[in-house]
């Protein structure tokens, strides 16, 4: 398999800026992943440090998401239906 043909875990949206929901199973733990660190978040963490604590956490956990989107996801660009 080239590099060119490897499947993107994260397609790009059809409208507008961003990605979608997973096509690739790896994508989909990346999402459970990050949901259930957040909820451990607000279980965990938002009732003993406060909100500004889970909103710095959530934040960070958002950065790491946004990350893995960049590079495993499809490039985005600004996108209006099938064009």
């Amino acid at each position: 398999m080239l590099a060119h043909d490897k499947p993107y875990w994260f397609p790009a949206k059809r409208f507008g800026w961003g990605w979608s929901w997973p096509t690739a199973w790896q994508g989909w733990v990346v999402i459970v992943t990050y949901f259930s660190l957040l909820m451990a978040g607000a279980i965990g963490l938002q009732p003993y440090y406060g909100a500004i604590w889970f909103i710095i956490y959530t934040m960070a956990l958002s950065v790491v998401l946004l990350a893995i989107c960049w590079l495993k996801g499809e490039p985005p660009q600004w996108r209006w239906g099938n064009k």
